[in-house]
């Protein structure tokens, strides 16, 4: 990450200069990581001796672990463009926590792999454990506590043959609007946010 810049802006919403006369006031905070583009945070924190604008960069992009989570569960482990079967307000709510629960079990597993081989847990490929666990999926005859272990030693020396997952990129991107996985049409209206540097005494 190169050196950032750090300055105060008055930030106006269109449609909504009267709730907020002026703008609101924001700290921007300028950087650029290996050559790319300028990234640019906003953010209400605008004491740069209480929180530096390096150190705020740094959690803007550990905020993108939670995303990996998010994307983890909705699009690979649900299935992309897959909805939620149930229909009734109380089984959706169990279908949800079908879903956080095996998640947590295959995050579970991924520690314990990157525990065994001295790796980072964000290096082992959450897709390909998801893939050797559907492939190995544990029979009813098999709920005893010896077999869980067996499956789970069957399972690391599957995923351990290509266990680190390369370099990763940074996390940062563009935020875009997905399609609704609604059958009716929508009117969608676009916000422009407009940034004026300002001097704040």
């Amino acid at each position: 990450m190169q050196q950032s810049r750090t300055y105060l802006a008055r930030m106006n919403l269109a449609g909504q200069k009267g709730a907020h006369p002026g703008g609101v006031l924001v700290r921007v905070i300028e950087y650029r990581v290996d050559d790319g583009e300028v990234v640019r945070l906003l953010t209400d924190l605008v004491d740069p001796v209480a929180y530096p604008a390096a150190e705020l960069a740094g959690l803007y992009h550990s905020r993108w672990e939670a995303e990996s989570a998010f994307r983890q569960i909705k699009t690979f482990q649900r299935g992309p463009a897959e909805v939620l079967r149930s229909g009734d307000p109380d089984l959706v709510r169990q279908e949800v926590w079908a879903h956080l629960v095996v998640h947590h079990c295959l995050t579970q597993v991924i520690i314990a792999l990157a525990d065994d081989t001295g790796i980072p847990p964000d290096r082992v490929s959450f897709v390909k454990v998801l893939k050797h666990a559907r492939r190995s999926v544990v029979r009813q005859c098999t709920d005893t506590p010896t077999k869980i272990k067996e499956f789970l030693v069957v399972l690391a020396a599957k995923v351990r043959r290509k266990l680190d997952n390369g370099a990763r990129r940074l996390r940062e991107a563009d935020r875009h609007l997905k399609r609704p996985d609604s059958k009716y049409s929508s009117k969608l209206s676009y916000r422009i946010i407009t940034l004026q540097p300002v001097i704040v005494r």
